[in-house]
């Protein structure tokens, strides 16, 4: 049993009355007039005044969640690459979505049953999505899934190629509704059993074009990418992923040459020493679906630290480099900080500050690497879902965002993509967003990958759901540990699995 956690409490009738039921809305935004101990509520989590009586956090969270439940197609599950703007659907986004419908099951957002329609719904036509060589008419091959597809029937979108790391983030939302949809009943093991033929049929080993690493993925009109996955980057996920694969795993002999890369992005930066990836969400996206808390690798072993840590040193670096702003951009200090992959108002040279300064469209704004892109371009994302590294850096950055830029910035599923408080130019075509006298450039659009981990960082921050349900998983718990990971949580005795 899990529960759905939205609560009413009326005075000492709260305590009263812990077991009671009622829906998200009002009074679950509310913060008890004083502490209380943790109450258990169906034996499945307790509830913590702090972290699930904060409004602001409630707010965020649950209109996060709708972004997911309200923009998926109904009848197939796939998620849009971005909303409003009329967009092809992002295979990663699906990933997240199933990910989304979880949290909003047990958050009380919607209930367990609609979240398993949904679910089985998205799983079913995942699993009946054409797959196979032909450059048109498919939805994948060799169980990669491609990066954009139609959001009608699931089949190629233009060029778009067959991505290995998105289908790695397909997969996390796909093995978390395998091991959360743990009862034994007709539609609940039928999700087991897609997730497992699904996650299956994968063929790591034939993305192995230059071994033993994995390409970053395949085009039919000219073969495999140019490009490998090494570390370290966003692609961890997928790597566990491919080592603990029942049917088509990769050799350790992976883990060891993906660590390989490790000493050129290793060292100090604005005070902290950290592996390093420029775009936070790199340092975001595998933490969705596992808990690197106290597991280490042979590189944690050395250095240590586990992930988890370096992440929150990586947050911590990128708020303080926010703090001292050295390209003197406005808006940027210690509560408004946050460089990734995101939206921006355009392609183009201004003058700014009596110089010259690139501005950017869609890019990959970075700190701490060999490459730093800054054009002033902030995402709500990149601290917000580092909120379960560092809490007490994270929810400050929401508060800010929300009291400084507004209904701007802060609409109907939570904060839009970016900000940009710097770009002011009124005369510049834009490719997105608008301009706002007095604030800058703001995004008008929603993006799916980045409101993902908003709303599942979110989670495993307030109660640790994902990370729990994902620890049960064998295919986790399989790859870890061929890739080298001991301790913690992995030297407890495997829990026992639900037929499917």
């Amino acid at each position: 049993m899990r529960l759905h956690d939205s609560f009413a409490w009326r005075g000492l009738l709260w305590l009263i009355a812990a077991t009671l039921w009622v829906g998200a809305a009002g009074a679950a935004e509310q913060r008890p007039t004083k502490k209380v101990p943790g109450v258990v509520v169906e034996r499945s989590r307790v509830f913590d005044p702090e972290k699930d009586g904060d409004p602001v956090l409630n707010n965020l969270q649950r209109r996060t969640f709708r972004f997911f439940w309200d923009t998926t197609n109904k009848q197939n599950g796939m998620a849009p690459d971005r909303f409003p703007s009329p967009s092809f659907a992002s295979i990663a986004a699906v990933g997240f979505a199933l990910t989304a419908y979880v949290i909003g099951a047990e958050r009380g957002y919607v209930s367990r049953s609609q979240a398993r329609l949904r679910t089985l719904r998205t799983l079913r036509f995942l699993e009946s999505m054409p797959q196979g060589p032909d450059e048109s008419g498919m939805g994948g091959y060799k169980g990669f899934y491609y990066h954009f597809v139609h959001m009608h029937n699931g089949q190629r979108f233009g060029t778009s190629e067959l991505s290995t790391v998105d289908t790695a983030l397909l997969l996390g939302g796909v093995l978390l509704s395998q091991s959360y949809y743990d009862q034994d009943t007709r539609s609940e093991r039928e999700i087991r059993a897609l997730a497992e033929k699904i996650y299956s049929r994968v063929d790591w080993k034939w993305a192995q074009s230059r071994p033993p690493v994995l390409s970053h993925g395949w085009r039919p009109e000219s073969g495999f990418l140019r490009f490998d996955w090494r570390g370290y980057n966003e692609a961890m996920l997928m790597y566990i992923l491919a080592l603990g694969s029942p049917t088509h795993p990769i050799e350790p002999e992976a883990w060891t040459e993906w660590m390989s890369t490790y000493k050129k992005s290793y060292g100090e930066f604005m005070g902290q020493e950290f592996l390093s990836f420029g775009p936070h969400f790199g340092h975001q996206y595998s933490h969705v679906w596992i808990d690197f808390r106290g597991i280490m690798d042979a590189f944690n072993r050395e250095k240590g630290f586990d992930y988890f840590e370096n992440s929150r040193r990586a947050s911590y670096a990128q708020r303080e480099y926010a703090r001292q702003n050295p390209m003197r951009w406005r808006g940027y200090d210690s509560e408004i900080w946050g460089l990734t992959a995101c939206d921006g108002p355009a392609d183009t040279v201004q003058i700014y500050n009596n110089e010259e300064r690139g501005f950017f469209t869609y890019a990959a704004r970075s700190t701490a690497s060999i490459h730093v892109l800054d054009d002033g371009t902030i995402a709500p994302t990149a601290s917000v879902a580092s909120i379960a590294f560092a809490p007490e850096i994270a929810i400050p950055a929401v508060r800010a965002f929300r009291a400084r830029f507004g209904e701007h910035l802060y609409q109907k599923y939570g904060f839009l993509d970016s900000v940009n408080p710097s770009f002011t130019f009124t005369d510049v075509p834009l490719r997105h967003g608008r301009v706002i006298e007095g604030i800058g450039w703001i995004a008008d659009d929603y993006l799916g990958i980045d409101q993902g981990p908003i709303v599942a960082m979110i989670e495993n921050y307030r109660s640790g759901l994902i990370w729990s349900v994902m620890r049960t998983n064998p295919h986790i718990r399989r790859g870890l540990q061929r890739a080298g990971f001991t301790g913690g949580w992995l030297d407890q005795p495997a829990p026992a699995q639900p037929s499917s």
